[in-house]
């Protein structure tokens, strides 16, 4: 069997791990899932009204929902931050490394399966948005593209949260680190357009990685111009996903103390 096929055995194998372990934490795995569907009812049957583009709360869900869609892609991350940080403090991963299996493959099952648990946390978000009014434009297409768009975020910060796993020294320092990738997204175009902020807090938000994917989401979902936002989109994608991976295998590959 060549090393490929040895890596793409092992790597199944601990996803069927994680998946494992994300039914024995049902409370974690489900609270990942879910925090984005909280969100969307809050700000929309609370702050709908108010912060709506034209002041309504009916057509605010249109403008919110692509942009709680791709917080669903931070939220998940928590998860894999923690349940990475574990196993490096229980000696779990030191065993496997004595083992005769792909030292990348440890890594890479956690990471496909914190992204197919995104995945349906986001057609959660999707599904509880039209039931309260959503109404996407989206050709099939179009939604295709928005998978795409979101599996490739999705993937990119799910190697950022290894790496804060494997960074912290303990579980609530892994959970702090992933913060910031679950609260980029209120400092973006996901509630309001960055054309009604002001001074620094309008530059970071039009410049930060988050901005151009929810505008490239939300112009295929509602068939509004996106401009350079999808060429933004993916590069800052590729971009996390490369210093992630580098850094998660970097810190993964270094001496633990004794």
């Amino acid at each position: 069997m060549s090393s490929i096929a040895l890596a793409v055995r092992d790597s199944a194998t601990m996803l069927r791990r994680d998946f494992t372990h994300s039914r024995r934490n049902l409370m974690m795995t489900l609270s990942g899932i879910a925090v984005p569907v909280f969100m969307m009812l809050l700000f929309v049957g609370v702050f709908g009204g108010a912060f709506g583009t034209s002041g309504s709360g009916s057509e605010y869900i249109d403008y919110l929902a692509p942009g709680i869609i791709i917080m669903a892609a931070g939220a998940g991350s928590a998860a894999t931050a923690i349940k990475i940080c574990q196993d490096m403090a229980e000696g779990i991963i030191s065993r496997f490394r004595t083992m005769d299996i792909a030292r990348s493959s440890i890594l890479i099952g956690q990471v496909i399966g914190s992204v197919v648990r995104t995945v349906v946390s986001g057609a959660l978000v999707i599904g509880v948005a039209l039931l309260l009014g959503f109404s996407p434009r989206a050709s099939f297409g179009d939604w295709l593209a928005v998978l795409g768009v979101y599996v490739l975020l999705t993937f990119a910060v799910t190697w950022l949260a290894v790496g804060f796993g494997l960074k912290a020294a303990t579980v609530a320092g892994a959970n702090s680190l992933s913060l910031i990738l679950q609260f980029l997204p209120f400092i973006s175009s996901a509630f309001v357009p960055t054309g009604s902020m002001s001074g620094p807090v309008r530059w970071f938000a039009e410049n930060q990685p988050y901005t151009p994917v929810i505008e490239t989401v939300r112009g295929l979902l509602m068939g509004t111009p996106i401009g350079n936002s999808a060429a933004l989109a993916v590069g800052w994608c590729v971009l996390l996903s490369i210093v992630g991976y580098l850094w998660s295998r970097k810190l993964y590959n270094r001496p633990r103390a004794s």
